[in-house]
């Protein structure tokens, strides 16, 4: 079975996959849009990759607050996931995301990545961290 894991940002969408087996995780993409509103495109590509990969479900980065608040950015997260639930059809699974995209940029820059380069890799980056996140936490047989 494999997992589409997201990382849902006001301008790109960081987009990983799952391996068959839902064992590890894989970058896929960085989608970018213009306007944070503007989401037909980034709904279309995030179905298309669904159809190709044969994802069953979808792992959607979810930014609470520190203090595990709901905040502004987690509320069009949920607005998100239920767009992406009617869209694809799919369960939408929502994944603590906090301090992901720090994480990845610390990763990218362990790893010599320069400052110019980093912002075309971080929110993939997050989107495998997520989704790695969960798969670590699903039951194995």
């Amino acid at each position: 079975m494999r997992i589409l894991g997201l990382d849902y940002g006001s301008r790109t969408c960081g987009v990983a996959i799952s391996d068959p087996l839902g064992i590890t995780a894989q970058g896929l993409d960085t989608i970018v849009r213009k306007e944070e509103n503007k989401l037909r495109r980034t709904l279309a590509r995030i179905e298309e990759l669904v159809r190709e990969y044969g994802a069953e479900r979808i792992v959607l980065g979810f930014p609470l607050n520190m203090n595990d608040t709901i905040g502004p950015r987690a509320e069009k997260t949920l607005a998100f996931k239920e767009m992406l639930e009617r869209r694809t059809g799919l369960p939408v699974i929502l994944q603590d995301e906090r301090l992901t995209t720090v994480e990845a940029e610390e990763v990218l820059i362990e790893a010599g990545v320069r400052r110019e380069h980093r912002k075309q890799y971080v929110d993939k980056l997050a989107a495998v961290l997520i989704l790695q996140g969960y798969l670590d936490g699903l039951p194995r047989q």
